[in-house]
């Protein structure tokens, strides 16, 4: 199984009510709840571990992952509210509103880690979750007590709003890159944690530092993989018609982990010696599949049925 770990949570569109008023509407949403969702599309046995309300937005969180075949009974459920980002757009801009403070998902803490079944072969981490107290410790122990056993892949996906102690979140990345197997980035989350300079140098310097494969997105240009054996391996971007890019990404690391899944190749030894064709189709399921979710509104990546 792969098990998703971090932030679930609701997002609050504008919308217009029926009488022309100004409105929101509750999305369930969170990188990694979206990472969780695809996967299960894909077809992979996967798991999702966060902390959970008990009010009617947990209850809608939990019954998308259900809908999607994601198994979500390692997760936590506290008397606590749920994180909500209300979403503002300006010219086709969105800038958030987030309500974060003492809720299920940034409360979560070590004491609320489970034991990891057997059954869970890989771990996924990254999005919000990872800059925030005291959830942030949390994730970061449960991907240092998956990583000897399990193969265990980390997406940055860098928001510097929402880094208030730099120093300290620098410091929690630096140390998941280095248990990490599999590392997403885009260029701007390489120039956040290396500073300017090239991007294959930097990509190469991440490589010493213990992954096996770095992604490399680069939007209409497509992905590139490189591993630490020196394999550099290219896909280009599916030409599609673009109505939002909210979930590309998430998407993108499921169809990945979810191609490696089905190959065989999820686990430690596998990975560290992963051959080009594997690669490469990895690479483009990760691509097909988020080219699907960006020619749609919304996080709503596909079921296997439609690739």
């Amino acid at each position: 199984m792969i098990l998703c770990a971090g932030e679930a949570l609701i997002d609050m569109l504008p919308r217009q009510s029926t009488q022309g008023e100004d409105a929101y509407a509750p999305y369930a949403g969170g990188a990694v709840f979206n990472t969780a969702i695809a996967l299960g599309r894909l077809g992979a046995q996967t798991g999702f571990f966060s902390g959970f309300s008990n009010d009617f937005f947990g209850e809608l969180l939990k019954s998308k992952l259900a809908e999607s075949e994601v198994d979500a009974s390692l997760s936590v459920t506290a008397d606590r509210p749920c994180t909500v980002a209300f979403v503002k757009l300006v010219n086709g801009h969105a800038t958030y509103a987030f309500y974060d403070e003492n809720t299920a998902g940034r409360m979560l803490s070590q004491d609320d880690l489970p034991a990891l079944p057997d059954t869970v072969n890989a771990l996924f981490c990254g999005g919000i979750s990872l800059p925030v107290e005291p959830c942030g410790a949390a994730y970061e122990a449960l991907f240092a007590q998956a990583a000897p056993t399990c193969v265990t892949m980390i997406d940055p996906n860098i928001r510097p709003g929402f880094i208030s102690d730099e120093p300290r979140f620098r410091a929690r990345i630096e140390h998941l890159l280095s248990l990490a197997d599999i590392v997403k980035v885009s260029d701007e989350d390489l120039i956040w944690l290396m500073g300017d300079g090239d991007i294959e140098a930097h990509i190469q310097t991440l490589l010493t530092q213990g992954p096996k494969l770095v992604c490399l997105t680069e939007g209409s240009e497509g992905v590139r993989g490189f591993t630490s054996t020196g394999k550099v391996v290219q896909v280009k971007a599916n030409k599609v018609e673009v109505v939002d890019t909210v979930g590309a990404g998430d998407t993108f690391n499921a169809g990945l982990l979810a191609s490696l899944d089905a190959a065989g190749k999820l686990t430690k030894d596998a990975v560290a010696d992963l051959d080009e064709d594997s690669i490469r189709a990895a690479l483009s399921l990760g691509s097909q599949a988020a080219a699907i979710t960006v020619s749609r509104a919304g996080a709503n990546p596909p079921w296997k049925s439609e690739l």
